[in-house]
């Protein structure tokens, strides 16, 4: 189930515009689903600005909800603003304390612990980082790797993300697809993790399997549009065996 908060003209090229809902009206589909379908866990993406990001960080509060996966949504693939600068404040306040895994990617970090992408160049800095993530109040962080490129000048065979709770540092590894078609990865693995904490997976397991299926959705990406296409949902395609089960 979904509460929009926002929704977006945009193609594979970027995003033209982008309209915020008003927050009650998001807290009001929240509370719509919780009374009816009922909640066994929930992620965050595109929350746009302060006001709808304390109105979710209420509702959370209020009904008891989670596990909740923050998937800390700042920037679109092509880099156009999608959290007001303002926001960030509310975020690390209210919303990621309520986190049970916080999933930024290095930009988002970045601008999460007000530094540079360059100092988040390489995996002491990364580890570093996701500790001090881990201060703001989350269970787990998952450094995710798809911009390692960006922050280390240097090419690198494997997509590394990096999970830190609190006690060891771990990485989650696959094998980087070259592609240009990787629209919503980060949107696809958040979800992902939410959904197999909802069936009852531990963390570990749903942080593997949520890995194993944005890597083979991206391998399978359809090649829509002239710009980063979208990954290659398909449902009831993904193997049921392994990790991914």
């Amino acid at each position: 189930m979904s509460a929009v908060t926002a929704v977006t003209a945009q193609n594979t090229l970027g995003v033209q515009a982008a309209v915020a809902l008003a927050p009650e009206f998001v807290a009001a589909q929240i509370e719509a689903v919780r009374a009816d379908i009922g909640i066994d866990a929930a992620k965050t993406g595109m929350l746009a600005n302060a006001a709808i990001v304390s109105a979710v960080a209420r509702c959370v509060r209020a009904a008891g909800l989670g596990p909740l996966v923050v998937d800390p949504v700042m920037l679109s693939k092509r880099g156009a603003p999608l959290l007001e600068p303002e926001a960030c404040d509310v975020l690390r306040a209210e919303l990621i304390p309520l986190a049970e895994v916080l999933t930024p990617n290095l930009p988002e970090a970045a601008r999460l612990l007000g530094c540079t992408l360059a100092e988040l160049r390489g995996r002491s800095a990364r580890r570093q980082a996701a500790v001090a993530l881990r201060a703001l109040g989350a269970r787990h962080v998952v450094l995710k790797g798809g911009h390692a490129l960006e922050a280390d000048g240097e090419e690198a065979g494997a997509c590394v993300d990096l999970w830190y709770d609190g006690v060891a540092h771990r990485e989650l590894e696959a094998p980087r697809i070259a592609t240009r078609h990787t629209h919503g990865t980060g949107c696809t693995f958040s979800a992902a993790i939410a959904a197999g904490l909802a069936r009852g997976l531990a963390v570990p397991a749903a942080l593997t399997a949520a890995k194993d299926y944005v890597t083979w959705a991206i391998a399978r990406a359809p090649g829509l549009g002239a710009g980063a296409g979208p990954l290659g949902q398909v449902p009831g395609t993904f193997p049921r065996g392994g990790t991914g089960a």
